[in-house]
């Protein structure tokens, strides 16, 4: 999607901020033995009440209205009796639409104290993600995100899941341009324009390069080779003073 207008912009940030609102409120529920399927719960009611709808349900008939995946589960785990305990990392990602608009989020948290090396993953996950959106701005390189996200990781020692890629956004969960690489690519000449939104998504790992499918489901992804893994999305417009971040709880 490309922003054109005020009201377009006003509209984004109302789902941007209730898919936001809607992911810390989950990360507020956690504590020992609640389940994937209990945070769910509240993660669709929020929605529900607001009359957003869930896209990865609407969108891909998805068996949950929000994607939690734990621990060894990467991405698009589904809602379920798993019960979290002391130490998990727990990944929430919610995406829903409002009156035509999309907006999609995501998260790691750890469940109370986790071990010193994720707690370090999780903050440095943050700073990625934070780097590629200030790499976001009208006539700058689509591969700049990934280029800056992979120096980032390279220097911190740190390995990015690559076939899991940022996207566009905006009146489709997912949309022109359709993979945007949060790792270091070549030959990529695309490049931004004022008014494009998309999500910037890197997925870090203390040795994890790429996201596979396992034996319990078609949905639920792993790390291989299996290692640690965070994720931080937020949903951005490129303009020409930067990045404007809509999903931002308030």
């Amino acid at each position: 999607m490309t922003i054109t207008h005020q009201d377009e912009l006003e509209a984004l940030r109302r789902i941007g901020r209730l898919v936001a609102n809607t992911m810390h409120s989950m990360a507020a529920a956690m504590e020992p033995g609640v389940t994937t399927r209990e945070l769910d719960g509240i993660g669709r009611e929020l929605l529900e009440r607001e009359g957003a709808v869930s896209a990865p349900q609407a969108t891909y008939d998805f068996p949950g209205a929000t994607c939690i995946s734990v621990n060894e589960e990467i991405a698009h785990g589904i809602p379920g009796e798993r019960g979290l305990v002391p130490g998990d990392l727990v990944n929430i990602d919610v995406s829903a639409s409002l009156d035509g608009y999309f907006a999609d989020t995501g998260a790691t948290f750890g469940m109370g104290r986790v071990q010193p090396s994720l707690d370090r993953l999780c903050r440095d996950g943050r700073r990625a993600t934070q780097i590629g959106i200030a790499q976001v701005g009208h006539g700058k390189p689509l591969a700049g995100i990934g280029n800056a996200i992979g120096a980032f990781a390279a220097r911190r020692g740190y390995t990015l899941i690559r076939n899991l890629a940022s996207h566009g956004v905006g009146r489709a969960l997912h949309e022109a341009p359709e993979e945007v690489p949060t790792w270091p690519t070549k030959g990529d000449k695309r490049r931004m324009h004022d008014g494009l939104v998309l999500t910037i998504e890197p997925f870090l790992s203390r040795g994890g390069t790429w996201a596979m499918s396992g034996t319990d489901d078609d949905w639920t992804l792993y790390s291989r080779p299996a290692a640690p893994v965070v994720q931080y999305e937020h949903t951005v417009v490129a303009t020409r003073r930067g990045a404007i971040t809509v999903t931002l709880p308030g």
